[in-house]
């Protein structure tokens, strides 16, 4: 096996983790790799919760500000929040002590448009970067730093940072060089901005390793320790059902013109219903498809596999551990069919609308117009974050919603009258999915809308009371054109909220 770290003016800067993680003081902000459990730092993390917890004991002051491409692991995100070592966060978590600390007040949090992070990091919103700690597969023998298993906005952080360090991981495949494609415009930058290259989900515009000016580089670490990789459920009824309404849905749409036979690249968000929809397509009937999306997960793996999906462009992976094992023993094979781009390209709205991707997200809730909520439990409860689904729902050409109608045993219902929160206003909302059916809302008012919804996705158990609401809301609202009661619009989540159920008593 070659050294991974292959120029010989950078080995002068390995050092053990326990010495870079000295290098971090007390509010520094760090711009670090990592996107949905993958390709974040691990080695330095630990280091710097270690030396936090040690700070705390002896009753000094250290927190740090972190901002990432997404969701990280338990030896980042897990490690920093158990020993309440993080200050502000961004822009997605999925950890459930991180989720702990944002929801206590004690983390400042603030999810956002995945996207649009690069941008507002070179805007300034996050303040001067001091470190970006970036996870790597290999440094090239010029200098060049080979991404891991997701790309996110490395570029971007070690472009801003005052300090980087890298951390190289032997446990990535080193099949995963080549994989990459990075491209040097100025996507982010000052406007004006160049138009992105990119007029189908296979093009390659770049390079395959990111760029660093090596007097940056404070330190470089080896490590070796995987990807948080979580298995997947395997698709229930309530999931199969949904696929089986969207699968029918793009056949109907193919028939009527206003889809191509191989649809259009496909998006899709993170979790086992996303997956299972994917693994619904795999056995569809439509072929030669393309992926353009943030992540790939199992589903999209299998439809490479198997020949019906022909290339998947993405930031990063999202895999169960079979997954990742059968994707390491096969890797000449895959590497040719994935693309891991920048996150402000796989994420980018002008790329987006210009592929007419169809996008389809999970939802908490969403309410009878279509206004979805992605985030926040009950409204006032973060969850994980919006991540990339704004990016796709608003420039998409066709943004689907998906969810189980209810969530807790019954307890909560996916469709309510007014949603406690909204990350996607009713109008970048066209289909909502659930196992009781499809609602297509193209062209329709919110009435329209609302029965549509109504008649189709809501739960048997809640349907009698959406339709009394909105009965009673076309006659008593003050205005009549999107009708609502306010005095008990969101009376189904303060019943929740006091008796452990929408239902009432």
């Amino acid at each position: 096996m070659t050294d991974r770290i292959r120029n010989q003016a950078l080995r002068a800067k390995e050092m053990p983790a326990a010495a870079a993680a000295e290098l971090i003081g007390n509010g520094a902000t760090l711009g670090t790799s990592g996107f949905t459990g993958a390709g974040y730092p691990k080695a330095i993390p630990l280091a710097l919760a270690e030396r936090i917890g040690a700070a705390h004991n002896k009753g000094e002051d250290f927190k740090i500000r972190l901002v990432t491409g997404a969701s990280t692991g338990p030896q980042m995100d897990g490690a920093l929040a158990k020993v309440h070592g993080v200050s502000f966060r961004s822009p997605f978590n999925t950890d459930a002590a991180m989720r702990s600390n944002i929801n206590s007040g004690e983390t400042e949090y603030f999810d956002t448009h995945l996207g649009q992070v690069a941008p507002r990091s070179v805007q300034g919103n996050y303040g001067e970067f001091d470190f970006a700690v970036v996870e790597a597969t290999a440094i090239t023998e010029e200098g060049g730093i080979v991404p891991s298993s997701s790309v996110g906005n490395s570029q971007t952080f070690m472009d801003l940072a005052k300090r980087v360090i890298i951390e190289v991981n032997e446990w990535q495949p080193e099949g995963l060089e080549g994989m990459h494609d990075v491209w040097r415009g100025n996507i982010s930058g000052t406007p004006g901005r160049d138009i992105i290259p990119i007029r189908t989900a296979d093009e390659r515009i770049g390079e395959t390793f990111l760029r660093v000016d090596p007097g940056k580089i404070a330190g470089i670490i080896r490590t070796n320790d995987p990807d948080r990789n979580a298995p997947f459920a395997a698709p229930d009824a309530h999931a199969k059902a949904i696929a089986g309404h969207l699968l029918e849905f793009f056949e109907h749409e193919v028939k009527k013109g206003r889809l191509p036979a191989n649809l259009l690249p496909l998006q899709s968000g993170v979790g086992n219903v996303a997956n299972a929809v994917l693994e619904g397509l795999n056995e569809g009937p439509f072929e030669n498809l393309m992926g353009y999306s943030e992540v790939i997960q199992d589903g999209m793996l299998k439809m490479l596999d198997t020949g019906r999906m022909k290339i998947a462009s993405a930031t990063s992976f999202s895999l169960s551990p079979d997954a990742v094992e059968e994707i390491n023993r096969r890797m000449s094979f895959f590497r040719e069919k994935i693309i891991l781009r920048q996150q402000d390209i796989s994420n980018n709205q002008e790329v987006i609308r210009r592929l007419g991707c169809i996008a389809m997200n999970g939802m908490l809730e969403a309410d009878i117009y279509g206004n979805v909520n992605s985030t926040r439990v009950m409204g006032t409860k973060m969850m994980n974050g919006i991540g990339g689904s704004g990016d796709f729902a608003r420039n998409s050409y066709l943004s689907i919603f998906l969810s189980t109608s209810t969530a807790k045993d019954g307890k909560i219902s996916a469709i309510v009258p007014m949603a406690a929160h909204v990350d996607h206003i009713m109008q970048d909302s066209q289909i909502i999915v659930t196992e009781c059916g499809l609602a297509d809302m193209r062209g329709l008012g919110p009435v329209q809308r609302a029965e549509q919804v109504i008649r189709n996705c809501a739960h048997a158990s809640y349907k009698p009371m959406l339709e009394d609401y909105l009965n009673r809301a076309k006659k008593d609202s003050w205005g009549k054109h999107t009708p609502h009661l306010l005095k008990e619009a969101l009376s189904w989540h303060e019943r929740f909220i006091e008796t452990g159920t929408m239902m009432p008593g």
